[in-house]
Parts: C-alpha cells; sequence; structure tokens
C-alpha cells in the first residue's frame, strides 16, 4: 500500500477532543488506501511543564535523566491516539522511539538522528496494522538511553520517517493554515503562500519563522521529501496548505518571498581586540565550547594594531557568552578593552530565492528601514537573504514595512 506520514503538533492533539478530531484525518487517508504512519508531539504546554518540573528537582540536571522526563509526554498521546483509532475500527498501535528503532547519537536532549529501524514497522503493516503512532522528539543512544532531539524534534522525526520509508508525502499539521509571507499576528496583510522552496523555508525557520523546525526542512531538502503545512483545525482540500518543494516546481517566484523576525537577539562587541592572526578563531573557538550559537558576525577596520569584533546570539545565551569570554581574558587567552552587550535588539530578514537575479534589494531594504527612522546596527547577506539587527522597539515597524514594500500581499 503506499504510505503517508502526518505529523500533529501539540496544539492538534491538546485535549481527548482535538485528538479524536486528528484521528478522524487519519481514519480518512485510510480510507483513500494509505498505510499510515503518525509522528505526535506531547500535548500543548506538557513539555514546559515536564522541563520545569526537572528544572525545579534538579537545577544542574543529568541530562540522561532530563530526556527520560521530557520524552514522556509523546508516549501518553502516542498511547491515547492510537487508542482512539482502535476505538474508529482503524488497525493501530503506538511505538515509542526505541521500539522503532529510532536510532541517534548520545547528546542528551539535543541528538542527531543515525537511523531508522523500518523492519519492525513494517512487518506490523504486513500482519494487518495500518497505522502506526510513533512518539515524536525521540530515540535511543548507542548506549541504550532514552534520547531527545531538541525542541521542535517531532517535525524532524516525521521528515526523518518520511525519508526512510519512502513515504509519498508528509504531512505537518499544525495550528496555522500554511507558511505565511509574514507573522500574521505582526502584519494584516500577510498572505498564504500556496508554494515554497526548500532553500527560502530553511532560511525563515532558521531566522525566526515557527512554523517548521529548521533540521526538519534540511531533512527534506536532502531526501527530497514533499512537504505540506496544513491546519489542523480547518477543512481540507487537495491543495490546502502550503507546499515546500524544490525549487523548480515553482513556476515564478517573487524577488522576496517573506520576511521572518527573530525577538530574542542580543548583539555583543569585544573592544579594542588585538589585531592579529588568528583572533576571530579565538574568540568564536572560546563560544562554541561554551555552547553559544553566533549568528552575525562584524568586526571593524583596524586601528594602531586594535579592532572591534561584534557578534550576535540568542539572548538567553548573553550570560554564558561573558562568562566565557571574560574567563579567557582572565587567562591571559584574550585582550580586549571591554565586552559590552546590548539586549534590546531583534533580528529583520527578507528572503527569496529570486534575489539570486535581480539586483537592488538590500538598496531598497535599506531606503525602506531610513525612510521609518530605523537605524541599522549589524548586516548580514546569503544568495538569497538580507538580515539586519535594529532596536527591537521598531521590530514590528520594520516587519510591516518591508512586507508592504516588497508588495508580499500580492501573488507573483
Amino acid at each position: 500500500m503506499p504510505l503517508l506520514v502526518m505529523k500533529f503538533g501539540g496544539t492538534s492533539v491538546a485535549n481527548l477532543d482535538r485528538i479524536r478530531r486528528a484521528a478522524k484525518r487519519v481514519g480518512v487517508e485510510v480510507a483513500k488506501g494509505y498505510d499510515v504512519i503518525v509522528i505526535v508531539s506531547a500535548m500543548s504546554g506538557k513539555t514546559n511543564e515536564l522541563v520545569g518540573w526537572v528544572n525545579e528537582t534538579s537545577p544542574l540536571y543529568d541530562a540522561r535523566e532530563y530526556d527520560a522526563v521530557v520524552s514522556s509526554g509523546e508516549n501518553v498521546t502516542a498511547g491515547l491516539m492510537a487508542l482512539t483509532l482502535q476505538e474508529m475500527d482503524v488497525p493501530a498501535r503506538s511505538w515509542q522511539g526505541w521500539q522503532v528503532p529510532l536510532k541517534t547519537t548520545s547528546a542528551h536532549s539535543q541528538a542527531r538522528i543515525e537511523e531508522i529501524g523500518t523492519d519492525n514497522i513494517n512487518a506490523k503493516f504486513g500482519e494487518g496494522m495500518r497505522v502506526a503512532v510513533v512518539a515524536g522528539f525521540q530515540g535511543i543512544s548507542p548506549e541504550g538511553r532514552i534520547t531527545t532531539l531538541g525542541r521542535g524534534g517531532s517535525d524532524t522525526t516525521a521528515v526523518a520517517f518520511a525519508a526512510a520509508f519512502g513515504a509519498e508525502r508528509c504531512d505537518i499539521y499544525t495550528d496555522v493554515d500554511g507558511v505565511y509571507t509574514t507573522d500574521p499576528r505582526i502584519c494584516d496583510k500577510a498572505r498564504k503562500l500556496d508554494k515554497i522552496a526548500f532553500e527560502e523555508m530553511l532560511e525563515l525557520a532558521s531566522l525566526g519563522a515557527k512554523v517548521l523546525q529548521t533540521r526538519s526542512v534540511e531533512l527534506a531538502m536532502r531526501y527530497k521529501v514533499k512537504l505540506r503545512v496544513l491546519s489542523s483545525f480547518e477543512e481540507q482540500s487537495d491543495e490546502a496548505g502550503t507546499l515546500v518543494c524544490d525549487e523548480e516546481e515553482i513556476m515564478e517566484s517573487n524577488v522576496v518571498n517573506g520576511v521572518a523576525y527573530s525577538r530574542d537577539e542580543a548583539k555583543l562587541t569585544c573592544l579594542s581586540v588585538a589585531d592579529r592572526p588568528g583572533i576571530a578563531a579565538t574568540i568564536f573557538g572560546c563560544l562554541s565550547d561554551a555552547g553559544v550559537n553566533v549568528d552575525m558576525i562584524v568586526q571593524n577596520i583596524s586601528e594602531d594594531g586594535r579592532t572591534d569584533m561584534t557578534f550576535s546570539c540568542p539572548t538567553d545565551q548573553v550570560k554564558r557568552a561573558e562568562v566565557a569570554l571574560n574567563g579567557f581574558k582572565e587567562k591571559g587567552e584574550l585582550n580586549y578593552a571591554e565586552l559590552v552587550a546590548d539586549t534590546t535588539v531583534a533580528k529583520i530578514s527578507v528572503v527569496g530565492i529570486g534575489m539570486r537575479s535581480q539586483s537592488g534589494v538590500a538598496a531598497k531594504m535599506f531606503k525602506v528601514l531610513s525612510d521609518e527612522g530605523i537605524n541599522i546596527k549589524v548586516i548580514t547577506t546569503s544568495e538569497i537573504k538580507i538580515s539586519v539587527l535594529v532596536d527591537r522597539k521598531y521590530m514590528e515597524l520594520a516587519v510591516q514595512a518591508l512586507h508592504d514594500a516588497f508588495d508580499l500581499d500580492k501573488a507573483s
């Protein structure tokens, strides 16, 4: 039988009524002749509750026990979904990560998938099972311990299963009805996209769009998994949602296809650093060892053998960065005058595969922000993206102005 992967996020399985609603969608696909692998998240809010319990019990927790506790939310949902399907006379069984098995690295709370065994589930399909309900977000380490894939890991689980089993399609059900040109809560002119290229979706996801987890888009692009984002709260049609696909499947695209933002950004600057070979390697090696996720980097022109090094990172990693860099300074491995942190910035980005063949996008973006009186603190670019750091108080104004300027409310 053809195979379909369906993933339901936390809001889609938030209570028993929503689980029943999701199960009915699964039943529709089974009636069409599909075998279905359903990937489920924990009920909405449950993972945060479990994380809170861990932190309250042991602030300096053992990551192996963290994973054992936090992964339990998905186990509950998987069991309830399987029971609901059985009540509908659909042959279903729940599966935890270790039963599949979904093999991962040993990096607890941030494990990466290494292999998905297909024999166990395929054997059960051969025996008459029509739906395998798999607990997302979790796997098993080489040591036989439960691991988790990081927040949003159920998206990654779903795409990985679609790749491993050669699924016809991977449908991601969430609380929005597709991918929008920007956040509709900030810009009421935001428009749902019928299709978006993998590369654009990957940039948007990494730049703050919350629709899909970044690693899931990377996997989909690598293994050419047809990915569709849908709402679990609206009536469905074959054209519903947004299809994430190869660039070749999109006939014509706007120069800019989306505006993303990240509110929780910080800008740190090492003032008057010795400008010598290897200084950047020292600074960013130190930050890497401390687990700081550095994004934008700018180095000023050297003067009298000294320079300023500026970078951005998530606001919740500022303290970690400060401790790491000051530690290197105290040990004499770094020499800078002062470390200045600005935690009141936001990152605004425009993304579009059309930027490859169209000039003037950066100039237009900067002119729009200038006309609104918004000062740019840092700029980075790639082939299909331009990102800037601005004062956080101007974030919504910047998103709305850029959305209007690039006519994103209009289809190409």
